[in-house]
């Protein structure tokens, strides 16, 4: 199959280096949220510790699952609106600007939150809250990779940034483990603060909080200035979402392999998805690694995959973003079926590893694929497109995991359901046509 020529750029002078490493360590920065309070140590606090004696049939994991589900609703809604309003250069810092101050915000709200019942409902709403906005922001943080890169180093870049935030997670995690979480009886870390009422949680959020603000401020410093004379074209909410359907048509006529892509991306970033939330729990509950090792895992499974993603984006620059995504999920196919088989913490760790070497390759081609299939100028509504198809097949790895576990009662079988979808992914993408024009020299 023959594949199109690449949209139209129009050249782009060389970025200096140090405004595409402040674009990174804003990743650097916000993976530290998803880290410690959407999935490893806040989200866990509130469930096992503040909702521990809360009265009624439904538990506090329950409750959690809702409110994260609702805050992918509100993604889903507000994301295409977000994409229509950042479409406009001038308009990406203030966005990304507001959305990350409000995570900050929201991050260091959660510091008052209490070992009490009551104080589960306020936690649940912080936490949705902070994914929705954290997840809002990624579409103009993604709409400027336009501004910091060419056709020639998109890839690169793109696999450099995401490559950066694997790391800032892993550093996250090993300092508030050490400083905070780590030790036993009423003391806890290096710091020795008191888990009397979560004080050592309530003081983290707060050390992730000032880490995000921190990271993030180069690049709302240095991103580019408007151009001279650049007028934002004022947009209404549901203006905002009648361009969005004529957008979505017109890519349709244009190119209906984009909307494809939007589809098959959708699907197999939710099998990785999928991998990530799951792994820890097959890790134990299949394969006998403690729950302190599980930790350690998650630490050298990013490290892992920031340099799977570095590589991916050297790969993607001269093969193309397809083909990378291909062979990735091809491998990791091949390496979940023979975890499937295998037994024991070594199967685990060695399978586990070599699934994560190839999810940052998938993750940092997936982006910049969906950039170089988009017509310059319209890098926020491709971006909104593609975060709101994203959130658009969260339930599939879910559903598929614990369908497969109650078909053949074991936990093992949750596996099997995780291959289905990142199957389903590649068959998706292989009908994909994808532009890429090698570039020598």
């Amino acid at each position: 199959m023959t594949e199109p020529s690449p949209p139209t750029e129009a050249p782009a002078a060389v970025t200096p280096r140090s405004r595409i490493l402040a674009w990174a360590m804003w990743d650097f920065g916000a993976t530290a949220v998803n880290a410690i309070v959407v999935t490893f140590v806040f989200s866990v606090y509130l469930t096992s510790t503040v909702g521990d004696d809360l009265p009624g049939p439904t538990s506090p994991a329950s409750w959690l699952g809702r409110a994260l589900a609702l805050a992918g609703l509100v993604v889903a809604v507000m994301a295409p609106l977000t994409g229509v309003w950042v479409d406009a250069p001038s308009r990406r810092r203030r966005a990304l600007a507001v959305l990350t101050g409000m995570v900050v915000l929201l991050t260091a709200s959660m510091s008052f939150i209490r070992d009490d019942a009551q104080y589960l409902w306020p936690g649940l709403i912080l936490l949705a809250c902070t994914a929705a906005c954290s997840e809002l922001a990624t579409v103009p943080y993604n709409a400027m990779l336009r501004q910091l890169s060419t056709p020639r180093n998109a890839g690169a870049v793109s696999g450099f940034g995401l490559a950066l935030g694997y790391f800032g997670s892993v550093l996250a995690l090993l300092v508030v483990y050490l400083g905070f979480i780590s030790g036993s009886g009423d003391t806890r870390g290096l710091l020795n603060l008191p888990i009397e009422d979560g004080q050592n949680v309530r003081a983290a959020v707060l050390l992730v909080a000032a880490w995000f603000g921190l990271f993030a401020l180069p690049l709302l410093v240095t991103v580019p200035a408007p151009v001279a004379g650049e007028r934002a074209e004022r947009i209404g909410v549901l203006d905002a979402y009648r361009r969005l359907g004529r957008a979505l048509r017109d890519e349709w006529h244009r190119d209906r392999h984009v909307v494809y892509y939007l589809g098959a991306s959708a699907v197999f970033r939710d099998g990785l998805a999928g991998v990530f939330t799951f792994g820890a729990v097959l890790g134990v509950t299949v394969y006998g690694v403690s729950q302190a090792d599980v930790l350690l895992f998650g630490v050298a499974a990013s490290v892992v995959a920031a340099v799977g993603a570095v590589l991916g984006g050297r790969a993607d620059d001269w093969f193309g973003s397809k083909r990378v995504i291909v062979t990735s999920l091809s491998a990791m196919i091949a390496v979940a079926l023979a975890l499937l088989m295998l037994s024991g913490p070594a199967a685990f760790w060695a399978c586990g590893l070599m699934l994560c070497l190839f999810i940052g390759p998938i993750l940092s081609s997936a982006r910049t694929l969906m950039l170089r299939m988009t017509v310059p100028g319209s890098e926020g509504v491709a971006f909104g497109l593609y975060t709101t198809a994203g959130r658009a097949a969260t339930f599939l790895a879910p559903w598929l995991f614990s369908l497969f576990i109650d078909i053949f009662d074991s936990d093992r079988a949750g596996m099997g359901g995780l291959l289905v979808v990142l199957a389903l992914g590649l068959a998706a993408m292989l009908g994909v046509r994808a532009p890429h024009r090698r570039i020598l020299g």
